[in-house]
């Protein structure tokens, strides 16, 4: 899929979104994109799980044994990830604040590991992912995203595979524009900003 055809599928189900919004890192941005809306329809989300897979350099790919993405937001690609690669798609999640793996998912340790999240701004929440999965016995040989925002910046620690870069503008909260100031700004994420 090219730059336009993925920003044309989150422009045709109202995904790309125009205002003043607070991140789950924390900062601010003008545009934000709503990957439970891209990924609601089932045929959508496969056919965009499988142009990842198809970024992912066969040797990875081969090695992988598993998917692990962090709740909320990566759970829907995270399985739609492990259906493309033919393994099993758990997350991990933070009921008390700190990543864990809940609800009998576990993992034998050594067991190579895609992370797979929807959209990646600062790589705050991937790192704590990871962290969380390596204390679970995983390894970590790659992560994945829809999007990653921060157009290359972000540094997660292992190989990323994003769909598509951008580089829409965020914003610390002391840095933000007046124009955007001027908008009263919503939370549309799975978390509360940190």
């Amino acid at each position: 899929m090219t730059e336009d055809e993925i920003l044309s599928e989150f422009r045709n189900v109202e995904a790309l979104l125009e205002g003043h919004f607070l991140l789950s890192s924390g900062r601010h941005s003008a545009h934000y994109l709503q990957c439970a809306r891209l990924l609601m329809n089932p045929d959508r989300a496969s056919r965009i799980a499988l142009a990842i897979a198809q970024k992912i350099p066969r040797e990875i790919r081969n090695e992988i044994k598993a998917v692990i993405s962090p709740a909320m937001g990566g759970i829907i690609i995270g399985h739609e990830m492990g259906r493309a690669l033919g393994v099993d798609a758990m997350f991990v999640e933070r009921p008390d604040g700190v990543f864990s793996l809940r609800r009998g998912f576990s993992i034998e340790p050594g067991t190579k590991i895609l992370m797979m999240e929807d959209v990646v701004t600062t790589g705050l929440s991937s790192k704590e992912a990871i962290r969380a999965i390596e204390e679970a016995g995983g390894v970590v040989i790659a992560a994945g995203a829809v999007v990653d925002r921060s157009a290359g910046t972000a540094e997660i620690g292992v190989p990323f595979f994003p769909l598509i870069e951008l580089s829409f503008p965020t914003y610390a909260p002391e840095d933000i524009p007046a124009e955007l100031a001027a908008i009263a700004a919503i939370k549309p994420g799975s978390r509360v900003a940190e």
